[in-house]
């Protein structure tokens, strides 16, 4: 893993993103739709005409914001009375036995508790449904930043996931092709949706020219009975340049023949300054005294 990574949570209310992986959830559907569909299907092959105790499925159920749950009321005997499940959500009666009924529940946007309730002889019985509601990444953007660098300079990978929640189940992962360049789990308590931010800086190698970037935000909720839900942002090319050697030559030997005047009138101005110093004291400059003098002796010698 090569350069330095900031992650940070933002409140939801931004437009936000983040990268690939080639499993991709459509946003419409439900992650445990299918789990829904298969509790329905063995009610209906399991209990239509039996006796025998149908498959109620879990207590604690993991359920998508506005989506739906199918819920089994389940009585302990045979010939239950007034078998029903409390809930002020919106539920439909899908289908229903002696000893069993199956309901749809519709638009859960916040936890909540389902009873089901029945009578057996005189006593009556209660099963409680927990429904925590979650948020999955809908929407994963990357960032490249800046979209074009010379070879050796740093570039910045930006990966958001808005309004996501629970955090602590959230895992954003960095991708150069099929290799991780980051992969963080992210910590957080917070019921209500966050978005998900992580930044990470690197040095730009002539390889990465040839592969896309992507993030993967990965949801794990089988810990509390649901499922994995992963999303994928769409892949960016960066532009890889060389670095241009004429041009820095010329800047080069440009700077040194600079140099080289500057030094040069520095000597010269001393050189200027020193004999009208020197004038200032004797009257004439030394210079022109000497050279009065070879003057005069070439000519005694031609004489």
């Amino acid at each position: 893993m090569r350069g330095n990574t900031v992650i940070s949570l933002q409140k939801a209310g931004g437009s936000l993103q983040l990268f690939p992986v080639n499993l991709r959830t459509p946003p419409e559907m439900s992650p445990f739709g299918g789990w829904g569909m298969l509790t329905a299907f063995l009610v209906l092959l399991c209990c239509r005409g039996s006796r025998v105790k149908a498959f109620e499925g879990p207590e604690h159920l993991m359920v998508g914001s506005g989506e739906f749950q199918l819920i089994n009321c389940t009585a302990s005997c045979t010939d239950p009375k007034k078998l029903v499940l409390e809930t002020h959500l919106n539920k439909t009666l899908l289908d229903s036995q002696a000893q069993w009924k199956l309901f749809k529940v519709a638009n859960i946007s916040k936890d909540e508790k389902l009873l089901c309730s029945f009578t057996c002889g005189d006593r009556q019985e209660t099963k409680v449904f927990n429904i925590t509601v979650f948020y999955p990444p809908k929407q994963v953007l990357l960032t490249l930043w800046p979209t074009s660098v010379v070879i050796g300079t740093l570039f910045t990978i930006e990966c958001r996931v808005p309004a996501v929640a629970p955090l602590e189940g959230l895992t954003v992962t960095l991708l150069r092709g099929t290799e991780i360049l980051y992969n963080q789990t992210i910590v957080g308590t917070a019921p209500s949706p966050q978005d998900a931010l992580v930044s990470h800086n690197t040095t730009a190698h002539r390889e990465d020219g040839h592969h896309n970037f992507s993030c993967k935000a990965q949801m794990d909720l089988r810990s509390r009975g649901g499922g994995l839900v992963h999303r994928v942002s769409d892949p960016q090319r960066l532009e890889v340049k060389e670095p241009e050697p004429k041009t820095q030559m010329v800047i080069i030997i440009a700077v040194v023949i600079v140099l080289l005047l500057v030094f040069v009138t520095f000597i010269f101005l001393c050189f200027v300054f020193s004999q009208k110093w020197h004038r200032g004291r004797t009257g004439y400059y030394a210079v022109q005294d000497h050279w009065r003098r070879l003057i005069g002796s070439h000519r005694a010698q031609t004489l």
